[in-house]
């Protein structure tokens, strides 16, 4: 269930925030280096498994899919955290280990990094969307898009291609090229990305046969990217979450607010790599994954402003397409049958005053950019 609704409770600000969030960003090179081996090797020794499981039944390759896609899931999280500098103490180290976890994902590192630490600087932001973000669009925008434009804004959200044909768009098609194109650094990291991936597909091919490659590979990367973008989704998709006007809008709120606490079992929790505890994330991605229950569990504060949802109750979630400004929350398409046109230019029920104590924290984005 959710925990809360929405609320006029004062948020808290963010220098009363960081001194429970600084103890937990120094990252521990010993549980960085075990959690890279309990990723890695476990699914190394699955790819072997799945590459011999073909001469016995392709249902036995898939059986193993299932774990491996998990693994996966796993690995994506590392790198994740490569991105925001927070997995190693080193951002050399955080560099390499992650560029390197990038070709297991099939995505790369500076282009997908950037575009992540802007959506970090901008979530919940009415005004700056459409980098890093689920597409989402206010009721007063659907109702005055053309009829072929909430056709495709369905489609869109339309749980089947958005969870089955999404991952492989996202991972083998829209990842293979630089767009949004950020500079050269971030260009180039999709050029060398591909090229790598090419090397090794064509290595694979001569190796185990290009087929087998394939019917692993492709089922393989899409279930990870399924579960990936599932966890995206109910992180930032649900009830009543957040969103402002950049005049209004506020980092705390958009961490607090704007961000699920996914409550999961202990050991999806330890496959999805802790990225459940989405609000702290929010508020400091330098927390290595592997602190964020930690730091959950010793402040009350974060525990009582999590927007908690519970595996049950997440699926609720793909239902909830569009945000109402008026009243503050999601809502789904079939809610639209009672509601009338919306004026241009309808008044948010809801604003955030944002406390000059947040314009520092945001520099740790901006030089990110």
């Amino acid at each position: 269930m959710y925990s809360t609704k929405q609320t006029s409770e004062v948020l808290p600000e963010m220098k009363e925030l960081q001194p429970l969030l600084t103890p937990f960003q120094e990252p521990s090179l010993k549980q960085s280096i075990w959690q890279l081996c309990t990723s890695l090797l476990p699914y190394l020794l699955l790819w072997y498994l799945m590459v011999r499981s073909l001469a016995v039944s392709y249902w036995l390759t898939l059986a193993l899919i299932v774990p491996a896609a998990g693994f996966l899931a796993r690995i994506f999280i590392i790198f994740h955290d490569c991105g925001h500098n927070s997995f190693f103490a080193s951002v050399k180290a955080n560099k390499i280990v992650g560029s390197i976890l990038g070709l297991l994902v099939f995505t790369p590192g500076e282009e997908w990094w950037h575009a992540h630490a802007i959506h970090h600087a901008t979530a919940s932001n009415l005004d700056k969307r459409g980098i890093g973000d689920v597409k989402t669009l206010t009721v007063e925008e659907y109702l005055h898009s053309s009829k072929l434009d909430r056709l495709k804004y369905r489609l869109f959200r339309f749980p089947p291609i958005m969870f089955l044909l999404g991952p492989f768009y996202m991972f083998f098609i829209m990842q293979r090229f630089a767009i949004p194109r950020f500079g050269k650094k971030e260009t180039d990291s999709v050029v060398y990305t591909n090229l790598a991936l090419a090397a090794i597909a064509i290595g694979m091919s001569f190796l185990i046969g290009w087929k087998a490659y394939l019917i692993i590979q492709i089922p393989l990367m899409c279930l990870a990217g399924a579960i990936g973008i599932w966890l995206f989704y109910v992180q930032h998709q649900f009830e009543y979450m957040y969103w402002d006007h950049n005049d209004q809008w506020s980092y705390v709120a958009s961490a607090l607010k704007g961000a699920s606490y996914y409550q999961l079992p202990r050991l999806l929790k330890w496959f999805t790599g802790n990225i459940g505890f989405h609000h702290i994330h929010h508020l400091s991605p330098r927390i290595p994954n592997y602190y964020l229950d930690r730091c959950y569990a010793k402040n009350p504060l974060l525990q009582k402003w999590g927007r908690k949802i519970t595996l049950g109750s997440s699926f609720k979630c793909v239902n909830y397409s569009l945000w109402d400004e008026v009243r503050g929350k999601m809502i789904s398409f079939a809610d639209l049958k009672t509601y009338q046109t919306v004026p241009f230019g309808a008044v948010t029920k809801r604003s955030y005053s944002k406390p000059l104590a947040e314009v520092n924290h945001l520099e740790h984005f901006s030089s990110r950019l």
